[in-house]
């Protein structure tokens, strides 16, 4: 486990080298101030790196989307580094019941691996050389349109995950959805935390729901436009502020996604758990009566602070 911000420029050269290395980051706040409480600002500094990355909501995935990771990583027709981000605090300190995979059942969902370009001093070869103006677009095209395929092998080993141990992974998850008009989206442990907002919010009788972003790269376009299609209001909440931007830097990838779209929610962002600071039931439900405000009044483009003390 590796606070991702050391060594910072490795982490492009293992992803172009296509090193199959698997990296669970225990996400934390980047200084200044110095702070080693957790958010997601090291992981969005790394969001560009080339590696494969999915989020974590608790011990359980962190610990079954590891074993997933080698076999993904690994698998020939992958063969890219891959992060498993678990939140700073908010699950690598926390104490809960989780189930361990014995060493025999381990051993058999992971194949035996032998990495298919070793090095051997027989037959000398040169790897991540020099790379003059003539070649590099072209081998950053190749790298770009082979983390984009990675896809299909991560939802390929989930799913036999599932079928072997009844837990099953998708890129997005959701949490009293399918009828929604207002969709609150999340990443990381707060999930569950937002979960307890939406139970109280559905009590109350307001159509809310979660979605719950798994697999940040590649990013799951697809999924993403065909959960939030029939929602009228989306509310994304980030653990990261993007400096002199949009605000968070999810909500500017789902943005993105959604641009394009003809039938798309009107989306609110705000930025909250900075420096791990604790984001409570009741604020993702502040969240939701003020997206509601601001998508009504147009404010799409503006974000908020949650819990930001005067």
């Amino acid at each position: 486990m590796w606070n991702q911000s050391i060594l910072h420029e490795v982490l492009y050269v293992a992803s172009s080298s296509r090193l199959p290395i698997v990296l669970a980051v225990a996400d934390r706040a980047i200084s200044g101030p110095l702070s080693v409480w957790g958010d997601h600002s090291d992981a969005m500094a790394t969001r560009d790196c080339g590696w494969i990355q999915v989020f974590s909501i608790n011990g359980q995935e962190a610990f079954d989307l590891t074993i997933c990771a080698f076999k993904i990583s690994e698998d020939p027709k992958v063969l890219f580094p891959m992060m498993v981000h678990l939140d700073g605090f908010h699950v690598s300190h926390v104490v809960e019941p989780i189930i361990l995979l014995d060493q025999e059942e381990v051993d058999s969902f992971l194949p035996p691996f032998t990495y298919p370009f070793p090095l051997n001093p027989d037959t000398p070869v040169t790897m991540g050389a020099f790379g003059p103006p003539v070649i590099y677009t072209e081998a950053k095209k190749a790298q770009e349109e082979a983390l984009i395929a990675t896809k299909d092998t991560i939802l390929e080993v989930w799913n036999e995950f599932g079928k072997r141990f009844g837990r099953y992974y998708a890129p997005i998850d959701t949490y009293r959805a399918e009828d929604a008009e207002i969709l609150l989206l999340t990443m990381g442990s707060f999930s569950q935390t937002a979960e307890i907002a939406i139970d109280k919010m559905r009590e109350e009788g307001k159509r809310v729901g979660l979605v719950k972003l798994r697999l940040w790269r590649p990013f799951p376009f697809e999924e993403l436009r065909k959960v939030v299609r029939d929602a009228k209001v989306l509310i994304v909440f980030d653990r990261c502020l993007s400096f002199g931007g949009t605000g968070g830097p999810v909500c500017g990838e789902v943005k993105a996604a959604l641009y394009a779209e003809e039938k798309r929610p009107k989306i609110a962002n705000f930025v909250g758990g900075l420096g791990g600071r604790d984001v409570l039931p009741e604020e993702f439900e502040q969240m939701v009566k003020r997206g509601l405000e601001m998508a009504e009044k147009g404010q799409e483009r503006t974000y908020e602070m949650i819990g930001v003390r005067e």
